[in-house]
Parts: C-alpha cells; sequence; structure tokens
C-alpha cells in the first residue's frame, strides 16, 4: 500500500515574517504558537515524523495543521465553528430574569436595596423560572444587554424654572460672550465657591511611606483638631486662582475674597468682572449680586442654576484639591492645612492652563429635549398619590 506524501508547503514573505512572529510570540495562546512552529518547520522541508519529535505532538497533529495551511493558509490555523454545550435555559427562562433583574427588589417584595448575582439566582429559582441556575450564569446572561443591577447612580431633577436661562448666561460667559456680545479683552469671567469643613485629622500613629510591594498606610484613628472653610476664586480664562481661608463661611468672608481680588489688577482696572456662584447662603439671591456691585462697580454676579453647582468650573480645582492635597487626611493642625493649601495654590498657578470645558449650548439645549420628551413620557403614567414633581421642561420656553 503506498505510503501518503507529505503536502508541500512553501510560503510567501508576508506569511513567513507572520508565522515567524507569532512562532515566537510570548502572548498568543499555545495552541496558536505550535501551529505556527509546525508550518514553519515544514517550508523547510522537516518530514512530519521529525516535526512531531520535535514538538511533542502526534504525527495525525502535524498532518491536520500542515494540510490545513495547505489548503487556506493562514485562515486555516484558526479553529473550527463549534456548536458548544447546548444552552440549558430556554429564551423565555432568559427574559424572565432579565425582566427581574430590571426591577426594584422592592417591588417584589424582596427586603434588599439592589439585586446582586446571587441573590438573583436565588430568586429566580424560588419563583420557579428554573429549577437551578449559578450566580454566573445570571451574570452571563446580564452581560449581553450590559444590565447591572447591583449598581446604582445617584441623579437630581431639574427643578429651576429658569434653568435653560441661567445656564446658558454660564456657558456664554465660558465661551467669552455675554447677552450675545463678546466680551472685550479687558473683561474677565471669576468662578467662586466655597469648600466647607476641611478637617485636620491627627491620625494616632504616624502614616507609614510606601514601599516595595506596599502601599502607604494610613491610621484609622485619628484625633480632630479644628475645620476651616476654604474659599477659592478661579480666573476661568487666565487659570489662576484666588483664596481666601476662614473658620466658617458667610457674606463677610465671601465679600473678603473679593475684596482680594477686585482691589489688584487687571481687575480693578477691568471694565466688567463676572462672578460666576451658585445659590448658598454667602451669595444668594439678588441682594447679594447688588451688595458685590455697590462695594464693586464693575462686578457682576452670575448665578448658577438651582442645584447645578456642576456648571461652576471652580468645583474642577476643588476636586483637584481633594485628591492632591487632602486625601489622605493627616494634619497636625489647622496651620499645617493652610500651609498646604497654600503652597498647593502657588504650585498650582506657575503651570495650570484653563480647563478644557465640553459641555456647549448645543449640549444644553439636546439635555432640555430629553427632559422634556421625559415628561411626556411620565404624563401617559399614573403619577403615586403626594407626588410633587415640579416640571422642568418649561424652562426651554423661558
Amino acid at each position: 500500500m503506498p505510503v501518503p506524501h507529505a503536502r508541500p508547503i512553501t510560503l510567501t514573505t508576508p506569511e513567513r515574517r507572520r508565522l515567524t512572529a507569532l512562532a515566537y510570540s510570548h502572548t498568543a495562546g499555545y495552541h496558536q504558537v505550535i501551529r505556527a512552529r509546525i508550518v514553519c518547520d515544514a517550508a523547510r522541508g522537516h518530514a512530519n515524523a521529525a516535526i512531531a519529535r520535535r514538538h511533542d505532538v502526534t504525527v495525525d497533529t502535524v498532518r491536520r495543521w500542515r494540510g490545513r495551511f495547505a489548503d487556506e493558509g493562514l485562515a486555516g490555523l484558526a479553529d473550527r465553528p463549534r456548536p458548544g454545550r447546548p444552552t440549558r435555559f430556554t429564551p423565555v427562562q432568559t427574559a424572565e430574569v432579565k425582566a427581574l433583574a430590571c426591577q426594584l427588589p422592592a417591588e417584589t417584595g424582596t427586603p434588599l436595596s439592589k439585586w446582586t448575582c446571587p441573590d438573583l439566582a436565588a430568586e429566580a429559582v424560588d419563583r420557579g423560572i428554573v429549577a437551578a441556575i449559578s450566580a454566573s450564569t445570571i451574570r452571563r446572561i446580564l452581560a449581553r444587554d450590559t444590565i447591572k443591577p447591583w449598581q446604582h447612580h445617584s441623579w437630581i431633577f431639574i427643578r429651576d424654572p429658569r434653568f435653560a436661562v441661567k445656564a446658558a448666561h454660564v456657558l456664554d460667559l465660558y465661551a467669552r460672550t455675554f447677552d450675545g456680545v463678546p466680551l472685550d479683552a479687558d473683561e474677565y469671567v471669576i468662578s467662586s465657591d466655597e469648600k466647607t469643613s476641611i478637617q485636620a485629622r491627627c491620625r494616632c500613629h504616624p502614616t507609614l511611606p510606601p514601599g516595595t510591594a506596599r502601599t502607604m498606610r494610613v491610621n484609622h484613628e485619628y484625633q480632630r483638631k479644628g475645620a476651616l472653610a476654604y474659599l477659592a476664586a478661579y480666573d476661568v480664562h487666565q487659570a489662576k486662582v484666588f483664596s481666601h481661608r476662614s473658620a466658617k463661611t458667610g457674606i463677610l468672608p465671601f465679600m473678603t475674597l473679593a475684596e482680594q481680588v477686585m482691589t489688584q489688577q487687571p481687575y480693578a482696572s477691568a471694565k466688567r468682572v463676572f462672578w460666576v456662584v451658585d445659590n448658598g447662603s454667602s451669595h444668594r439671591g439678588q441682594a447679594a449680586a447688588d451688595r458685590l456691585s455697590q462695594r464693586f462697580p464693575n462686578a457682576v454676579m452670575v448665578h448658577t442654576p438651582i442645584h447645578a453647582s456642576w456648571l461652576n468650573q471652580v468645583e474642577i480645582y476643588f476636586s483637584i484639591i481633594q485628591r492632591k492635597v487632602l486625601t489622605p487626611n493627616d494634619f497636625t493642625s489647622l496651620d499645617q492645612v493652610e500651609d498646604r493649601l497654600t503652597a498647593f495654590e502657588q504650585r498650582y498657578n506657575a503651570t495650570a492652563r484653563p480647563f478644557r470645558w465640553k459641555f456647549t449650548p448645543a449640549d444644553l439645549e439636546d439635555l432640555m429635549t430629553r427632559i422634556e420628551r421625559h415628561e411626556q413620557k411620565e404624563q401617559n403614567l399614573q403619577q403615586p398619590a403626594g407626588c410633587n414633581t415640579q416640571p422642568a421642561a418649561h424652562a426651554l420656553a423661558a
């Protein structure tokens, strides 16, 4: 009986490069590496038996991948599609599990605040949806639609009736316009707010620095050494920070900060200086605007909408302060906190650049449109008794 001859293998230059790279790869799968080495040896003229001995595989394995490459090229080295294990759960059962995950546990009578995969698996069995199911299977089912009931995000509904108008004024200032007129070179935009209750926490044991295979270690126990309020004014387009520290917030500390900014150049002689502030008690309402303009005639106070401090750029600076200066909190006294804040402010002003503000008036219009669409849907649903949701979409008309 004649002995079958080995399939001849001839490689093109691109094929040789790809196979060589795969044969010596440290990240590719083991089986892919072995297949590439088999084909490379076959192209050099080695016999199947010699290749099998060299790579510790059977002759049939060498013959298979040699033949597949001869017939299909590089595509022949990939695994064939396989049907896999038959599914244990019907599409209806899968849909019922997803529907259960999209319900609040309280609505089902389960004393939980949110679902986890083990809880969903137990609930699915209790309800008779499936006879048995594992938590990992629940996770795979939910992953197909990116359903994550164990996570949550908080949100707040817009309730300022003039939200769109106020937000548009702030966004226009960031783009250097006001009432549709571009700002002159001697007009400035200041974003201001307070970071309250910055504590000095003196740890009961010294903080240990990081080391090899060890992170910084901060003792959990501490003694309170007091707290202070950090008031900051951030020049939006110059990326410069001014600050004032006080035992508490209020009208007097805020006006002290305004005095510090408005009595120095270029703000003292500026045509207008716009102060973007939220609705905190230190600078709330028309009374605060009048108080600022009476003290500094070229100062114009612009309020963000209610519950929209995220429109105030100084909040970004406060987040930097929190991450880089105050966390972890390990200070022996309030003086040390003040010294650290002052030193960081000088360091920041030396290299800071304006923030890349990405929320534009077009994004605002899209937000208000989505809110209006959401309200129209809610009007078609029966509101729970005692619900007093204030409309916000009419801010578009405003």
